[in-house]
């Protein structure tokens, strides 16, 4: 009887190198595609990029590329990373990715590429700057995800992405913003303008309250870069018409205090900083509802 000369390295390692399963090198172990190859890929064998940057994807808009596809194909292949045997993962084109499965397509073009985490997370986010058009609150968490995922300091994400060092700052700083204003931006109720201004107002109460009127009075990115300097430097009364204006920190304080109200608070002052804020009501019940908004649980 034979004896079986038992390797060096032994079952253990010899299966790691030569599994399918673990099959994430260039070399066509399995027969399959290879790192570096362009190839018709199912659907089921791809998973999307858990590093896509791109939070919201608009319905028409994909409905509108699928029909295109349908009429006119991928004209550009999407690019996945080689996962293991027969497996692999989406860096960039989710959205050609997705319009496709509405098309109905089967199978799809992909470029085929070995990638580590840190390459996958970089390559999305550049590809999707410079071709889908990521709202600011995206771009800006994508730089944060970059910069502490990565260890990249600022100077060297700027040269990563090809944007100036302000560029990058400007954006970082936008997550500072309350998440009420960050989904204004989000949404392009106001614009990365109106944001800069903002985040240049030092309370969030006051940064929610600026965000409220630009969305309600239609302000000018001026108007809002006006308003944020005066809260930010002491309020010199001004007398209009014979009329003493209040100062601008008053007039976000009557803001904040109608919003919370639900109603028309009037607030008169002086010269000598007398004065009365008058909050008007129809009936008993509605001053209880008044008392109650106060913060006072008390039942007068």
């Amino acid at each position: 009887m034979a004896i079986q000369k038992r390797t060096g390295l032994g079952r253990g390692l010899s299966a790691i190198l030569e599994s399918p399963e673990t099959d994430i090198t260039s070399k066509d172990i399995s027969g399959n595609y290879v790192a570096g190859a362009i190839a018709e890929l199912p659907f089921s064998k791809i998973e999307t990029n858990p590093f896509q940057p791109r939070v919201d994807f608009d319905q028409e808009a994909l409905a509108e590329l699928a029909q295109s596809i349908l009429e006119q194909g991928i004209i550009q292949p999407l690019t996945v990373r080689k996962m293991g045997y027969d497996k692999y993962q989406l860096i960039s084109g989710e959205r050609r990715f997705r319009a496709a499965k509405i098309a109905g397509l089967e199978t799809i073009p992909c470029f085929i590429r070995v990638a580590n985490d840190e390459q996958m997370l970089e390559w999305a986010l550049i590809e999707n700057i410079q071709r889908e058009n990521l709202n600011a609150i995206e771009i800006a968490i994508s730089y944060n995800r970059l910069i502490e995922e990565c260890s990249l300091t600022q100077d060297e994400l700027s040269n990563r992405v090809g944007k100036n060092r302000s560029t990058v700052t400007n954006y970082m700083r936008l997550l500072k913003l309350p998440a009420e204003v960050q989904a204004a931006l989000r949404d392009g109720s106001i614009s990365m303008a109106h944001a800069r201004a903002i985040v240049n107002v030092d309370e969030e109460e006051k940064q929610l309250v600026i965000t409220r009127k630009i969305i309600a009075e239609g302000l000018s990115v001026r108007e809002v870069e006006k308003i944020a300097r005066q809260l930010n430097s002491p309020a010199v009364p001004v007398k209009k018409t014979g009329k003493l204006a209040l100062p601008l920190k008053y007039e976000v304080f009557k803001d904040t205090i109608q919003a919370k109200l639900n109603r028309k608070v009037e607030i008169t002052r002086t010269p000598k900083g007398k004065g009365s804020i008058v909050i008007p009501f129809v009936s008993d019940d509605d001053l209880q509802s008044v008392i109650s908004k106060l913060g006072s649980d008390k039942h007068w």
